[in-house]
């Protein structure tokens, strides 16, 4: 491909990794979310006249072969991958399939030039850019870099582009100035929506999106079609398990985690409700919020859920909230304007463990009111929790897994903690020496060869085995299943219960 063939600007690829990351599961029980990063910066690329093309291979799955033709067909200057995702460990898991697509790329096509973007790729960007088939990796959102890269000829003045790694001719790792991120009042101008349209279909926009089972209280026929939305970008909080913040970052030091890079920015809410609207043409019910606190400034989400009142938009809507971040006063204005789930930080059953994740400044007894007041305001709670945190053992998992049975949320995940690239608590693995998963697999919390991080009293084994077992004990216990069928219905519950016959398969269980 020669550059004066170019058709577009740019070919954004979100690979597919859904029977690598969720075996049985990807078959009818996992969400397949909307590639919002992609959306976003297609968008600011549209803004600034340059066209773009996307190709979700995750929603729209190809063979190998198949993946690489439709990208040569594009005829793009550059091939970006997004590896974003909604999940803390959906930067890393996607390179699973990223890595795969694009060595296959560039040994067919070696004059094409690729470019990794997303959280792992910000948190090790020498890691990433040493890799043959990389060409260009983005340390933070990428949005400048991105624009800055498209005007030059790919090759030369490279190291001035703020926010980028790059090899030289002869192969050596080299890094450009320091990265940019936008600031609120840049927000609707850089960044000025979605660009819905880019996604694939079959009839209708967004039609091949897939909400997450419970989402539509364990029924199946609302699950499509799906859209997940920023309001806002960033967190205010530095958990330690947790690497989101990453990509705000606008150093090169090597030694950073997420958790230098606090801090959020914000859309105007009119700008968000016009996506609404949009959404709601394209005949989209199911919708995700995907701050990671919506539930946090007032100054932003009140309007927002005023506006969806007015307009009549009567979205089923979830959102994330810190149990501290709650307000009971505000519970009514969010069930009036569709939330109909919250989803909870949780995390541990131990106040000693939340506080050494930074999660302490909330104490047991108010988890506990916290989440019967979402219930009496008629809202769903998914309680999230985690497993195998550093000062865990036996004793207090369990604390856990009983406190997510005492509150009996409507919904509940459990996950194995994992020392992921770009949080704090990767760079303490690090220093404890501890064995960090060398394989983009093993950082997948439902994959086959899923290695979570060990204890400071327990083996990862130990941990992954507590962790299946809980998450079975959970979902077969009969208390929790009446009140899936008292509250949302006899069918409701039989596609739970067939949900919970599934095992997954565990390699170092398997040992």
């Amino acid at each position: 491909m020669k550059l004066n063939d170019s058709k577009s600007d740019v070919c954004f690829v979100i690979p597919s990794i859904a029977k690598k990351a969720y075996q049985k599961l990807s078959d009818t029980y996992s969400a397949i979310e909307p590639p919002t990063w992609a959306l976003l910066l297609a968008q600011s690329l549209r803004a600034k006249n340059l066209n773009s093309s996307i190709l979700d291979f995750d929603a729209d799955p190809h063979t190998l072969d198949e993946s690489l033709k439709s990208i040569i067909e594009t005829k793009a200057r550059l091939v970006v991958f997004v590896l974003y995702g909604q999940n803390p460990n959906s930067g890393t898991t996607l390179m699973i399939g990223a890595s795969e697509l694009a060595s296959h790329l560039k040994k067919n096509h070696p004059d094409i030039k690729i470019a990794f973007i997303g959280s792992h790729v910000s948190a090790l960007p020498l890691e990433v850019i040493k890799l043959d088939y990389v060409d260009f990796a983005f340390i933070n959102e990428g949005v400048f870099a991105l624009l800055a890269l498209l005007e030059t000829n790919l090759k030369d003045h490279l190291d001035k582009i703020p926010g980028i790694w790059f090899k030289d001719k002869d192969g050596t790792p080299k890094k450009g100035a320091l990265g940019i991120i936008v600031k609120t009042d840049q927000m609707d101008t850089i960044i000025p929506g979605y660009a819905w349209d880019l996604l694939p279909k079959d009839k209708l926009v967004l039609d091949k999106y897939r909400a997450h089972f419970w989402h539509t209280n364990f029924l199946h026929k609302n699950r499509t079609p799906f859209a997940a939305i920023y309001t806002s970008l960033g967190c205010q909080f530095g958990c330690n398990f947790c690497m989101i913040n990453i990509v705000n970052r606008t150093s090169h030091e090597e030694r950073i985690s997420a958790a230098d890079s606090k801090g959020m920015r914000f859309w105007s809410p009119s700008l968000i409700l016009k996506e609404f609207e949009k959404l709601w043409e394209f005949g989209v019910r199911t919708l995700r919020i995907s701050d990671e606190m919506f539930f946090l400034n007032k100054k932003y989400y009140i309007p927002i859920l005023e506006g969806l009142i007015e307009r009549g938009l009567k979205f089923n809507l979830w959102a994330y909230a810190r149990v501290d971040t709650v307000r009971k006063d505000q519970l009514e204005l969010f069930k009036k304007a569709g939330v109909n789930w919250l989803a909870l930080g949780i995390e541990s059953g131990n106040q000693n463990i939340r506080v050494e994740i930074d999660k302490g400044r909330f104490k047991q007894v108010n988890i506990r009111e916290v989440v019967k007041n979402i219930k009496s305001a008629g809202i769903n709670v998914l309680g999230n929790y985690i497993f195998g945190l550093p000062d865990d053992n036996i004793s207090t998992m369990t604390e856990t897994l009983n406190l997510a049975i005492e509150l009996q949320c409507e919904h509940s995940n459990f996950y194995s903690a994992q020392a992921l690239p770009g949080s704090p608590l990767y760079l303490f693995a690090k220093d404890q020496k501890w064995d960090i998963p060398k394989k983009y697999e093993e950082f997948a919390f439902l994959s086959y060869e899923c290695k979570p991080l060990r204890t400071k009293h327990l083996t990862a084994k130990e941990v992954l085995d507590f962790r299946d077992n809980a998450w079975h004990k959970y979902f077969s216990n009969q208390s929790y299943l009446n009140l899936v069928e008292n509250k949302f219905g006899k069918k409701s519950k039989k596609n739970l219960m067939e949900l919970a016959k599934i095992n997954l398969k565990r390699k170092i269980l398997e040992h």
